[in-house]
């Protein structure tokens, strides 16, 4: 195993920490993991299980994963047997109505449109993962894009009307694939071809070098407008300056 340089075990330390806070701060069922299967987000499952097993999670599968995404759900699944995994899907009504409306690929007609469909696919699920929470947990960095610069470890989600907990917010995207490398830490075999942010498979693309981490997500849409609506009540919307990155600079080899 790589042995982790001291800045990052420092920032280890504190997401533990944060877990460990959260997790006392809120009953078992009172908080969840957001668990979006991305890179952030396993390295999140590894420290969990291995530090705050006690704290559930869920996915939203929104019925147009890609297949690597949903083979990631199995592995992780499997490795970590000691974790609570609860699968959350969009309801076939709302789907029906949505493609019967507008089409199955109208999101890319404008962006009210592709609100809609995450509406039908991401926000409603969630909204159901959510119910009766006091307070979740995600795996958002301020390095991410224009519209996460300023998130904090622990802030209110006036989106949800809960608590939010972001332990990874001061990780860069080195420090992700550091941590992923030394522990073996399962991850999307999309990222091996130039996929640095995984979401629905029509609305994911690999991005060229030098481009923004987030650049292959909704990329017909304004890097200001790229989300999907489920950290709606994340501060720090202004534009700020984003940062091209070679995701394969950082994989490990």
């Amino acid at each position: 195993m790589s042995e982790l340089t001291p800045e990052l075990k420092a920032k280890v330390a504190n997401t533990v920490a944060v877990l460990q806070q959260a997790a006392t701060e809120y009953a078992d069922s009172a908080i969840v993991f957001a668990n979006s299967l991305g890179a952030e987000d396993v390295v999140i499952t590894d420290l969990i299980s291995k530090h705050t097993p006690q704290i559930g999670m869920f996915v939203l599968d929104t019925g147009r994963l890609p297949e690597e995404t949903l083979k990631l759900l199995t592995d992780v699944q499997a490795l970590y047997g000691n974790l609570k995994v609860q699968v959350y899907y969009p309801e076939a009504a709302d789907v029906e109505q949505y493609v019967q409306q507008n089409g199955v690929n109208a999101f890319y007609e404008s962006q009210a449109l592709r609100k809609g469909c995450c509406a039908v696919r991401k926000i409603k699920p969630l909204k159901r993962a959510l119910a009766n929470r006091q307070a979740w947990i995600t795996g958002l960095r301020r390095e991410q894009s224009v519209t996460r610069d300023e998130i904090g470890f622990k802030e209110f989600d006036e989106g949800n009307g809960i608590d939010k907990f972001n332990p990874l917010a001061d990780w860069t995207e080195k420090d992700i694939w550091d941590y992923i490398g030394a522990y073996k830490v399962p991850y999307n075999a999309l990222h091996d071809q130039q996929y640095p942010s995984i979401g629905c498979a029509p609305c994911t693309r690999a991005i060229a070098e030098g481009e923004d981490v987030r650049a292959g997500r909704w990329w017909w849409e304004n890097p200001e407008t790229r989300e999907c609506g489920l950290h709606s009540g994340t501060p720090g919307d202004k534009p700020a300056e984003t940062k091209p990155v070679n995701i394969m600079d950082y994989l490990p080899k």
